[in-house]
């Protein structure tokens, strides 16, 4: 047993805090919202801290999954943030998407104190965190991979060390190119079958079977020619990494012209109203256009 805090109970962070609590881990939480972590004891035991320094507080381990950039340094840095009380010798991991420049920051705030930086991001949505079959690609020192990795298996079905301290950013980011590509491929194909008069179910049946065949295509199909988005990740969300994307393209030299592309058509969407509705709805974007 390992004693843990999980600072962010948002949909991703309150099932992963479950599990590790259900694995037979000590876990403290802490969330913005304490109604939340109030609700995550009463489903799972456990304590919570009022702020992330307390939680944090004599933890081996502490895991993070917040929003965004300032909303990570907000819970490692300042009197109340989890670095102030974490113990020389102890791990920090982090799960949420961010940007490589502030994981650099926090790294190197890290070593000076003698706490140990992993960034983790995951992939694999809300439904991934809570059935603990995550995909998480990781960056740092082997050594503190190692020890973090047999808390990360808790929630993953595969969980890696990709390199150095940002590598496992930058993956995510690999990650986030991709699947904005294969869900706009997809808008357009199912949008062409309404077009053309075809069976949608029917075409997808074919030709999810050849090359065609992804992920996206066998868990959002349906919904999307359902017209259903309330559910899966949010396109505020995509637009916040795709823009962590496209920045660091313009400081690495990667040409990412469908992914700057598409990001104008998530723009869209929000514009629609629909920046809580998940990443397939680029279909509805074009069912309306």
């Amino acid at each position: 047993m390992t004693k843990l805090a999980f600072l962010g109970l948002g949909v991703m962070g309150y099932p992963m805090a479950g599990h590790l609590a259900k694995a037979g881990h000590a876990v403290t939480v802490y969330n913005r919202t304490t109604a939340k972590a109030e609700a995550w004891v009463q489903d799972n035991g456990g304590v919570f801290g009022k702020t992330p320094a307390e939680a944090a507080q004599s933890a081996e381990m502490v895991l993070a999954c917040v929003g965004n950039d300032d909303d990570l340094r907000s819970v490692c840095l300042g009197p109340d943030g989890a670095f102030a009380t974490m113990s020389e010798g102890s791990t920090f991991v982090d799960h949420t998407t961010v940007s490589a420049a502030v994981t650099a920051e926090l790294f190197a705030v890290a070593k000076e104190k003698g706490i140990a930086f992993v960034d983790a991001p995951v992939s694999g949505g809300q439904a991934g965190a809570e059935n603990g079959q995550l995909s998480i690609m990781c960056g740092g020192d082997q050594a503190d991979y190692d020890w973090a990795e047999p808390v990360m298996n808790v929630y993953a079905k595969l969980c890696r060390r990709i390199g150095g301290s940002g590598a496992g950013q930058m993956t995510k980011m690999c990650n986030q190119i991709a699947i904005a590509g294969l869900v706009q491929g997809l808008s357009e194909a199912l949008h062409f079958a309404s077009k053309a008069g075809l069976d949608g179910e029917a075409v997808v049946e074919v030709i999810s079977q050849g090359a065609a065949g992804s992920w996206q295509m066998q868990n959002r199909y349906k919904t999307m020619l359902d017209d259903h988005f309330d559910h899966g990740f949010a396109v505020d969300w995509m637009r916040k990494d795709l823009g962590i994307c496209l920045e660091t393209a313009n400081e690495n030299g990667a040409s990412l012209p469908i992914t700057a592309l598409i990001d104008q058509f998530y723009k869209d969407v929000q514009k629609m109203g629909g920046g809580r509705w998940d990443t397939s709805s680029l279909f509805k974007r074009l069912q309306e256009s």
